[in-house]
This record gives structure tokens, sequence and C-alpha cells, in this order.
């Protein structure tokens, strides 16, 4: 039991545009298998007007503040702004402006560009960013925001409503994919019980796949999947919003961090994951897999889809109806006792699952 990894059996599906890869090294080290569909795609800094527009906006005239709210964000602003062969006049713009940083990672950023923070709050978020500037007094102040692929419309909007002169600095804007095709195929994945987690790393990731879904008449589905079998997990409530507006449950790691992200997914499957014994086996349900005994083993999706409503009621006689309903596509009784066959035979042979005559299957749990 020690050598199964703590996601071997489980499916997880990445809709990530940015860092999928860095997650799903992560996942995959624990033992997932991990299916990439990415919801949406980045727009390339160097290629985007609204960024360059904005740039030449904030070096207009003076700043009297500057809101720095990634790393990575901010130093691809630099970059950018190098290659339009704005980068000086952009520093030296920064420089003799306030610079707030929301965390660590752009303070790093910050100081690297040989710039200075004037404050940065301890809770890494924006909210205490804004706090801190309103209880400064922001009226007639010139403040730039840094966008990181989406909008902070309640941060912006009440900073103008506070007499502020915002300039927004939309820093990687999301699109939808080029190829809509494996997200298409992703969101089959769910519906279908094939994908066991969704962990979202942006909510426009989030907001994507659910218009995918309602364009597609699958949004019911979505949140049917979303609020049962599937696990939801969100690296912070901003990515969780989209979701969050539609009655979704979502985990969240303590910390807005990638490495958390997976940890969390990791904690949350094996926690739901069913361990019950019967037949004088003790038996775990991993995903598209079991644990009999410390034993792996695998489990084709028809014989694990009934293992899995037998296991829903330990010990309860489950019908041959129920059982038909609980299979893939539907099927007959013929199927079901097919697939009875070779769940016995995945799980070892033995009494772990009972024939009742006339009435249906049970699992032998034991007392």
């Amino acid at each position: 039991m020690s050598d199964v990894l703590p996601l071997a059996g489980f499916v997880i599906g990445i809709t990530a545009a940015r860092r999928a890869d860095e997650l799903g090294a992560l996942l995959v080290r624990k033992g997932a298998s991990v299916r990439y569909g990415p919801a949406i795609r980045i727009v390339p800094l160097t290629d985007d007007r609204e960024l360059h527009a904005a740039t030449t906006a904030l070096l207009s005239a003076p700043v009297d503040a500057v809101v720095a709210t990634t790393g990575i964000g901010f130093r691809g602003w630099l970059e950018a702004a190098e290659g339009w062969g704005l980068g000086d006049s952009l520093l030296s713009r920064l420089s003799s402006a306030s610079l707030l940083a929301r965390g660590p990672k752009v303070t790093g950023a910050l100081r690297a560009a040989g710039l200075s923070e004037s404050y940065s709050p301890a809770s890494e978020s924006n909210a205490e960013l804004l706090q801190h500037l309103l209880s400064s007094g922001v009226d007639g102040l010139r403040i730039a925001v840094q966008l990181h692929g989406e909008p902070l419309p309640y941060f912006v909007d009440t900073l103008r409503a506070a007499g502020a002169e915002v300039i927004e600095i939309p820093v990687y804007r999301w699109v939808g994919p080029v190829d809509p095709g494996p997200v298409d195929r992703l969101l089959d994945g769910v519906l279908d019980g094939s994908i066991h987690a969704l962990p979202f790393t942006s909510a426009p990731a989030a907001a994507s796949l659910i218009a995918l879904a309602r364009r597609t008449g699958r949004l019911p589905g979505l949140v049917t999947a979303l609020s049962g079998p599937v696990v939801a997990a969100c690296v912070g409530p901003i990515t969780a919003g989209p979701l969050a507006a539609l009655g979704v449950p979502t985990v969240q790691p303590h910390r807005a961090r990638i490495g958390a992200l997976a940890r969390t997914v990791a904690e949350t499957l094996v926690a739901r994951s069913p361990r019950l014994r019967a037949g004088g086996r003790s038996i775990e349900l991993r995903g598209q897999a079991a644990i009999v005994d410390g034993e792996w083993r695998e489990v084709a999706p028809a014989p694990m889809a009934l293992l899995r409503a037998l296991a829903a009621s330990p010990g309860r006689v489950v019908s041959r109806r129920e059982l038909i309903s609980a299979l893939p596509g539907g099927g007959e009784e013929h199927a079901v006792e097919t697939a009875i066959g070779r769940l016995r035979t995945s799980l070892g042979g033995g009494k772990v699952v009972q024939t009742v005559v006339k009435r249906g299957y049970r699992l032998a749990v034991d007392v």
C-alpha cells in the first residue's frame, strides 16, 4: 500500500494556459494521469496593442502611484516595453512613483528592476492594498494598476469613486483557445465521469469552460458533476468566483500557490476515496482502479461504475435496474451480469460481490 502514490488511478483535467505543464508535472509526480484542455490562451505581450496603448498613456504624464499585482506580469510588462523601445522611459516613470506590491514575488520583481516598493501587505491581498491607498487619500492622484489576465473592477471603480485617475495596465490578456477541441473533450470527460478533478488557476479559465458548457447545452451537467463526484479546486477565491456564482462548491489551498493547489487536489481526492471491508478484504476505490488488500488492481469503466454504485450503500442490495442506470451509456441486464463478472475478476475473485437471487447484487460488507 505504501508504494501506491496518492493520486494513482485518478485522471485530472487541466484548463490552464500559463504554467499548465508545471501543474501537470506536480500531479503526475503524485501518480495522476493528466489531460490538457486549455480553456484560454494568452495574447503575447509584444503583440498586445492594449498594453502598448496603456503604457503610452502612463508615460504621457507623471504618475503618483503604481499598483503591481504579480511578479511575472510586472516583469513581462518591462520586457514588452523594452521591445517597444520604451524600457528606459517606463523605468524612469516608475522610479518617481510610489510603488505598491501585492506580495513577495512582485516585490522581488520590483527590486530586480532596480526599484523599491513603498508598501506591501502582509496578507498578499488586493483588498488590503486598496484599503492602504484609500486610507492614505487618493483624491486627485494619478494611479496605475497592473492587471493580470483579468480586470479588477471593484478595485479600479473604488479608486475612481474616491477621486483618483486610474490607468489600467492589462498585462497578459486572456482570449479563447485557437483550437477548442481539447477543452471540449475535457468537458465531455467531466460529464462522463472519466475525469475526477478540475483544478483552476485563473478565473478566466473557469469562466471560459462555463461559457463553453452553456453554449453547447452542457451547463446543467457540468454544475451537477462539479457539485458531486468531480473535485473543483481553485487556487484562490478570485479564481473560484465564476464557479461560486453557479453555486458550485470548491476546495482551495491556504496559500495561493501552484504547489499548494496540487496538494489540495491530492488530499481531497484521497479523503473522498471510499474505503470498506467486504468478503474479508480491505478495498479502497481510486478513480479508475481499486486497492485490494494493499494490491493495485485496474478496473475497467463499466465494472468500476457498478463498484461505485454498490459502494455508495455498502451492504444494501442494489437492483439490476439501478445498476443498468449506473452503467456508462446504459445497457440491459446481460450487460450488468457481464460487468459484475469482470468486476469480480478485477477484485481477485472471492466473495466481495454477492448475488441476491431475483433482487440484484450487494457488497458482502464485513460487520
